[in-house]
């Protein structure tokens, strides 16, 4: 059987995710890896050099790796994982556009670069979703 746009979509988000999160636990890649948390604005690591990351901004980039791995096996399960995950993503932006940083609500940890990655990423996934997740016309 072969994949629908949706289910590639969703599969190399999912890869994307997961790359992500390996890489959140590499020194080098990770820059100041020896100042990581598992959580709280403390930890200084940034993937790149430009993404504040914890063990836990880690650990959540490799679930969602994972969900979007196991739920493109199929059609609607690759919609949802895109319009679902993308809405968290949008829900996360949120949250940190509106938290205080340096205060202990900011315990995924993220800074601006993260934020507007988070939007970019929520807007990107909802799209993909949206626009590869409609069926066909059927024919008659």
């Amino acid at each position: 059987m072969t994949a629908t746009q949706v289910q590639t979509a969703a599969t190399v988000v999912g890869v994307i995710f997961l790359a992500v999160g390996v890489a959140g636990f590499i020194p080098g890649i990770t820059t100041d890896f020896d100042t990581i948390e598992f959580a709280g604005h403390e930890s200084e690591a940034m993937l790149l050099g430009v993404f504040q990351v914890s063990i836990l901004h880690n650990i959540v980039h490799l679930l969602f790796g994972v969900a979007g791995l196991a739920l493109a096996r199929t059609a609607a399960g690759a919609r949802n994982f895109l319009i679902w995950g993308g809405i968290v993503y949008a829900v996360l932006w949120l949250y940190g556009l509106f938290i205080d940083r340096e205060s202990s609500a900011n315990f995924v940890p993220v800074n601006t670069a993260d934020n507007w990655l988070h939007f970019v990423l929520a807007a990107g996934m909802v799209l993909l979703g949206l626009l590869l997740g409609r069926r066909p016309a059927r024919r008659p």
